[in-house]
């Protein structure tokens, strides 16, 4: 029986630099083939060549898809043919309906007039296929991201998809959500629909993949049944080398109080009845890595929001940074008082995409090289540049590359780059590691490893509980905007840590002073 999908041969040069050298790729119907790498491994390449967002002639090789020679000019080429995919950020219009998405550019019509009638039947039994039951009516916007995926989905099944490419598909998904995800992907392979799974979350890999396709610099490194795979098999062959341990086990000389908030409240910006943070109180030392911890929608990104001065709602409480009170109402006033901070999202809060790598690094500190005519000192700039990429072994051709244009890991390291340069006393870090490969996770923990042992005082938050435990000195639980628990990490796991959460009392463990 003859393949799905057979890439042959496949290289992709930009310049002198081959992105992918000479890979293959072959699939059947209703199989689901996971495709692993680090950041800039070459993965979101390969499949821009598949999906013909990177035309035929523009690449060497060749795609053969139902039989056939694939030889795109333009996505819709592929769409036709049943190639759909489903990007890490989603492309969906949010002030329109589900059903609008769903039929955007594939609108049903009858005598030139739109046929709603129509479109809202089939929309309704590809929300039922994709177990999403909200009104077609409904606002994209309103809903929450697991369900934008799964609208996603119906878009993609409305066109008679055969192959289904899902980035990243789980990154900002709740484990509820995930579960829902996988458990759909698996009844699409029963209907005989093949899927390309890219992830970094290596046991999604393993649940959901009948083959693993392992890339790493650009280069295939093999194929293999997911059945005879372990973790640790994966992690080899994406990096190179065995990661023993993934967390740094490196112990921590905590230090003396340099944080202390008292009675944080945050209240929704629209919704002023809503309270996002609800009365919390904390502290942080010296030289400690403290992680906060809960479900998706506790209150941690809003809580450190407004420590960093971001929140777009209405705030009180009392901020504390050794013993004083400080006043900090926007973010120039938090790095004054030697707070910096890592956002949750790099691409609409982090990142200049469309700006060089270099100038993203020194965007905030451009003041340390302006002289007294305000003029730029463009060798110091270039100088501190290139210290930096190296310093945190940023991968780019050059530093005047766009950072839209990297992969998702190296554009975190650049925006760590552009904290250190603030020389913080307390470093903020929001779901540091999301998206980004195993490579480069281990290159950050080592990071943050090395900045406390410096006397930096580190805040984790992240939806990974395992890296939670696997980092933190200290462990905040929150759920639904309390502060449910304050735990030693002394052996902790993490059925205790969602017990915390989830328990109607709050419960203190405070590591003494």
């Amino acid at each position: 029986m003859p393949y799905l999908l057979e890439m042959k041969n496949i290289t992709k040069a930009f310049g002198a630099v081959k992105a992918i050298d000479n890979v293959s790729l072959r699939l059947n119907a209703g199989e689901v083939v996971s495709l692993c790498g680090e950041n800039g491994s070459g993965k979101s390449t390969l499949m821009k060549v598949l999906c013909g967002i990177y035309p035929h002639g523009s690449f060497e090789g060749e795609i053969i898809f139902a039989g056939e020679p694939l030889q795109a000019s333009h996505i819709r080429d592929t769409e036709r043919k049943g190639i759909a995919i489903i990007h890490q950020e989603l492309a969906l219009v949010k002030h329109l309906t589900v059903l609008e998405n769903i039929f955007l550019g594939t609108e049903m019509s009858r005598y030139g007039v739109l046929d709603y009638d129509t479109m809202t039947l089939r929309c309704e039994k590809l929300l039922a296929q994709v177990s999403l039951a909200i009104s077609p009516d409904t606002r994209v916007g309103d809903l929450g991201l697991g369900q934008q995926q799964l609208v996603e989905i119906a878009k993609a099944l409305n066109k008679q998809v055969r192959l289904l490419i899902l980035d990243e598909p789980t990154a900002s998904l709740t484990e509820q959500e995930t579960a829902v995800l996988l458990n759909i992907i698996r009844d699409l392979q029963n209907h005989g629909i093949a899927c390309i799974y890219i992830s970094h979350k290596l046991n999604e890999v393993k649940a959901i993949s009948d083959t693993i396709c392992v890339i790493r610099d650009g280069q295939h490194i093999g194929t293999r049944d997911a059945s005879g795979m372990s973790e640790g098999d994966i992690i080899t062959m994406m990096v190179g080398r065995e990661l023993t341990a993934l967390y740094p086990n490196e112990p921590h000389e905590c230090g003396d109080e340099i944080l202390r908030v008292e009675h944080l409240t945050a209240w929704h910006p629209v919704n002023r009845h809503i309270k996002r943070v609800n009365d919390v109180s904390f502290s942080l030392r010296r030289g400690e890595i403290l992680g906060v911890a809960g479900l998706v929608g506790a209150g941690r990104t809003e809580a450190v929001q407004c420590l960093f001065g971001v929140w777009r709602g209405r705030w009180e409480g009392k901020i504390f940074i050794d013993g004083q009170p400080v006043e900090i109402n926007n973010c120039q006033q938090a790095i004054a008082n030697g707070i910096a901070m890592v956002p949750e999202d790099r691409k609409k809060d982090g990142i200049v995409p469309v700006m060089a790598v270099g100038k993203n690094i020194t965007l905030a500190a451009l003041d340390d090289f302006t002289g007294p005519l305000s003029s730029l000192n463009d060798a110091a700039e270039q100088h501190c540049i290139l210290q930096s990429i190296q310093r945190l072994k940023v991968k780019t051709a050059t530093p005047e590359l766009a950072i839209g244009r990297l992969s998702g890991g190296n554009q975190q390291k650049a925006i760590l780059a552009r904290c250190l340069l603030l020389n913080p006393q307390i470093l903020i870090l929001d779901e540091p590691t999301r998206g980004i490969d195993i490579g480069a996770k281990y290159e950050i923990y080592k990071l943050i490893n090395q900045l406390v042992k410096q006397g930096i005082a580190v805040i984790v938050i992240s939806s990974e509980l395992p890296e939670v435990l696997g980092l933190s000195d200290r462990v905040l639980v929150m759920h639904e905007g309390k502060l449910k628990a304050n735990l030693i990490n002394h052996g902790l796991t993490q059925e205790q840590v969602m017990e915390a959460a989830l328990r109607s009392e709050r419960h203190v463990e405070e590591q003494p002073l």
